[in-house]
């Protein structure tokens, strides 16, 4: 996690002060400056560490490829719609948001919106405004007993439902995540979307917008409907087909609308906006004093906590750091890009790799297996590319057309071990090591096990040659020639045929071929 250090942060647009002074407290240096166009934003951000945004910066692929030092974005406030994740992963760059910092702030507006399409509450107002008094043109309908659908079941879904259920409605709901059980406890019963539109009187979505989720209330969906159902958005614009949704106010399948999000913000088409049936508002959704300050000190304590290895929490790409902040976990990192920094050095010549794949056994390893192949494909990839790391290792692999696999085996004995198994230039290759007090260890190379366990740390040099007496010593006379010392040996177990040793030195060879006269296959690295 050292790679993950933040000594500078940009930020580009308008965030509670909180979140500045939290970054400076904790010795990160601050520039702020916003409303930059794309350019401007092009040119700054190479010299920082971090960015943290809300929802005005576009954080395109052109930007993250010139962001020569990135290694956080920070979105103040929910979803990442504003950020390139793709291009940010490929970069190794975390894309972190703050999951629950507007939550009461979205939902609140939300339910806001439900109470004013159902008594025409900004109508009204206007029409007072306007000097008139107009009792029967806006005459509403109860919110008691009328049935409410929750499209995404997450955070703000949740607080819309135990709110709107203090109304009396009644809550039914979709989500492909989570548990209907889990929601049944808090009052909403799950349904499929099929079953959920011909009974709602109300809709209101809060999904991410993805593919699967653009337009989801469309045309189609519209006819499935209540005659007069009326929808809500307070979650992302082309959730709701604006178009289709226009035909429904003007047909009357729909009975009325309440946005607080479009497809184009602000919109420039004004027919949905100008709907007598349609409440807008200018995504306000965040728009509290205690939401901004609440999403602004989030993002600033996440980022501090990241780089203090205490916690990982609204990582959108990055869910195999969210078990590596132990010591151990670190310990384990550390070992899997070491082992795969051997298999590197000594399949220097046989590349390409074609599959990697990882065998953990015994208790002790098997908390590492959400990250132990992202390391050991660190340290195996490391001098394919200079911004590789635990985030976009495994893109890389699949790019370079590895199959990785993983498994683990249970063992009773106390102990633990990892093997891992190499293909390349239709070759396999094997280490196997473990973590013995603190330690990175070499117990096996490849059909070879060390009588000693080799100790993954310093400058390592590895050679294969059939044993005889005086091998170590002719090895050992090349090396002080060479002007390297030995300082530490670990022979095979097995005499027989060929065998690999590992002899700890002081400095690496600036050759290797000198020791071609005495073994059949060499090679040395810096752990």
């Amino acid at each position: 996690m050292a790679s993950f250090s933040i000594k500078s942060v940009l930020i580009s647009e308008s965030v509670d002060p909180r979140c500045r002074t939290i970054l400076e407290e904790n010795g990160i240096h601050v520039t702020e400056k916003q409303n930059m166009k794309k350019e401007e934003l092009i040119t700054e951000i190479k010299d920082y560490d971090g960015l943290v945004v809300r929802s005005a910066t576009k954080v395109t692929a052109d930007v993250i490829d010139a962001a020569s030092n990135l290694k956080i974005i920070g979105r103040a406030g929910t979803g990442v719609d504003n950020v390139d994740v793709d291009a940010a992963t490929k970069k190794g760059i975390i894309v972190m948001n703050t999951p629950s910092g507007n939550t009461i702030s979205a939902a609140e507006l939300t339910c806001a919106l439900i109470m004013s399409l159902s008594r025409h509450v900004p109508q009204a107002a206007m029409s007072m405004k306007a000097g008139n008094w107009d009792r029967k043109k806006f005459m509403g309908a109860e919110l008691y007993g009328k049935v409410l659908g929750i499209v995404g079941l997450g955070r703000i879904g949740k607080e819309v439902a135990s709110r709107m259920q203090s109304f009396g409605m009644k809550t039914i709901g979709y989500d492909p995540i989570t548990p209907p059980e889990v929601s049944a406890s808090w009052g909403v019963e799950q349904m499929s979307l099929e079953q959920l539109w011909p009974q709602c009187d109300y809709i209101t979505v809060h999904t991410p917008l993805m593919p699967s989720t653009v337009g989801l209330l469309n045309d189609e969906t519209f006819a499935k409907c209540k005659k007069g159902v009326k929808v809500v958005n307070c979650a992302r614009g082309g959730i709701i087909d604006e178009a289709a949704l226009l035909r429904a106010l003007e047909s009357g399948q729909c009975g009325g609308a309440g946005l607080d999000v479009f497809v184009e913000e602000p919109p420039k088409d004004r027919a949905l906006v100008n709907h007598p049936n349609v409440i807008g508002c200018p995504h306000l959704g965040a728009s509290t004093k205690e939401a901004q300050a609440r999403c602004g000190q989030d993002i600033a304590l996440q980022i501090v906590d990241m780089v203090n290895r205490k916690n990982l929490i609204g990582a959108v790409n990055a869910q195999v750091l969210a078990s590596t902040f132990s010591q151990e976990s670190q310990e384990m990192i550390t070992f899997g890009e070491a082992i795969g920094k051997v298999l590197q050095a000594c399949t220097t010549s046989r590349k390409p790799y074609s599959n990697l794949q990882i065998t953990t056994e015994g208790d002790c390893m098997k908390s590492c297996s959400g990250y132990m192949a992202s390391a050991v494909l660190v340290g195996l990839l490391g001098n394919e590319s200079t911004s590789i790391n635990l985030i976009n290792v495994l893109n890389l692999a699949k790019d370079f057309g590895m199959q990785v696999t993983q498994r683990h085996i249970t063992s009773n004995g106390v102990g633990g071990s990892c093997e891992v198994e190499i293909s390349a230039d239709g070759c396999i290759f094997k280490a196997t090591g473990s973590v013995q007090s603190g330690v990175p260890v070499l117990l096996k190379l490849s059909d070879s096990v060390f009588r000693q366990p080799a100790s993954l740390t310093g400058n390592l040099l590895f050679f294969k040659s059939s044993a005889n007496p005086q091998l170590l010593s002719s090895v050992a006379g090349v090396l002080v020639t060479e002007g390297v010392q030995i300082e530490s040996f670990s022979a095979p177990v097995n005499h027989m045929g060929e065998q690999w040793y590992c002899v700890g030195v002081s400095k690496l060879l600036k050759d290797l071929n000198v020791l071609k006269p005495l073994v059949t296959e060499a090679a040395q690295v810096t752990l």
